[in-house]
C-alpha cells in the first residue's frame, strides 16, 4: 500500500492577492456599488452570472459619467453608448460597455473592491488610525454617492429613500451613514428594500458628504 502524502507533498495554495491600496480601492469600490445598484441589462441575457457585468445601463447620465470616471482612472477601457425611446416621455439609456480583452481585469477589480470595501466598512477594526478612519469615511460616502446616482429614488416629504434590490449593498449604505453620523432606517419594500434617512440636517448632511457634483466627461470624448 502506497504511503500517505506528507504535508510536503501536497500542493501550495496561491497566495490571496494583496490589499488594493486606498486610492485603488475607493474607485474600485464605488465602480462595483453603481453596478449593484442597477438591475442586470436586457442586453446582458446571456452574459456570464454575476453582479459585475460587462454592461451596465443607467437611465442618468451623471451615474453613467461617473462610473466612466473611474473605470478610466483604474485603467479599464469602456464604450459608452446613449440611446432614447418614449413617445411622450421621452428619456435616455447610457450603456458602458467594457471590452472582451479588458473583462477579467473589470471583474477582478471590482469584486475585491467590493469584499476590501465591505470588511472595512462592516468590519473594520475598532480604533483605527486616524487616517483609516478618514478612508473609512471616503468609502461610505462613495457608498451614498453611488446610491444617489444609480439607485431608486423614494423621496416623500419627511425621508430621503433608495430603493434597492442587493441587500449587502442596503446594509453597506446603513452602516455607511452611521460613519457618517446619520442614522438610516432599512426596511423591506415591495420587492426591493428602502434605505433612508430623514429629511432636514440628516438628509443635508448625506448630500454634502455624497458630494454629488455631475462628473465630467474625460477630455476628447
Amino acid at each position: 500500500m502506497a504511503p500517505e502524502p506528507t504535508l510536503l507533498d501536497r500542493p501550495r495554495l496561491p497566495s490571496p492577492p494583496p490589499p488594493l491600496d486606498w486610492l485603488t480601492l475607493a474607485d474600485a469600490f464605488e465602480v462595483a456599488c453603481l453596478v449593484r445598484c442597477t438591475p442586470p441589462p436586457a442586453v446582458a441575457a446571456r452574459a456570464p452570472v454575476g453582479p459585475y457585468r460587462p454592461v451596465a445601463e443607467f437611465n442618468r447620465e451623471d451615474a453613467a459619467l461617473r462610473m466612466r470616471q473611474l473605470l478610466t482612472r483604474l485603467d479599464v477601457p469602456v464604450e459608452h453608448e446613449v440611446t432614447g425611446g418614449g413617445l411622450r416621455r421621452r428619456y435616455e439609456l447610457h450603456r458602458l460597455h467594457v471590452p472582451r480583452e479588458h473583462r477579467a481585469t473589470y471583474v477582478a477589480l471590482s469584486e475585491r473592491g467590493w469584499r476590501q470595501g465591505r470588511r472595512e466598512l462592516l468590519g473594520g477594526p475598532v480604533g483605527a488610525s486616524t487616517a483609516r478612519a478618514l478612508w473609512r469615511s471616503r468609502l461610505a460616502a462613495a457608498a451614498w454617492r453611488s446610491a444617489l446616482l444609480a439607485g431608486g429614488r423614494h423621496v416623500r416629504r419627511h425621508i430621503l429613500g433608495i430603493r434597492l434590490t442587493d441587500r449587502e449593498l442596503a446594509a453597506v449604505l446603513v452602516r455607511s451613514a452611521a460613519l457618517l453620523e446619520v442614522p438610516a432606517l432599512l426596511r423591506p419594500g415591495a420587492g426591493c428594500f428602502v434605505v433612508s434617512v430623514a429629511d432636514g440636517p440628516d438628509r443635508s448632511k448625506i448630500m454634502k458628504r455624497a458630494a454629488l457634483a455631475p462628473a465630467r466627461a474625460p477630455a476628447g470624448a
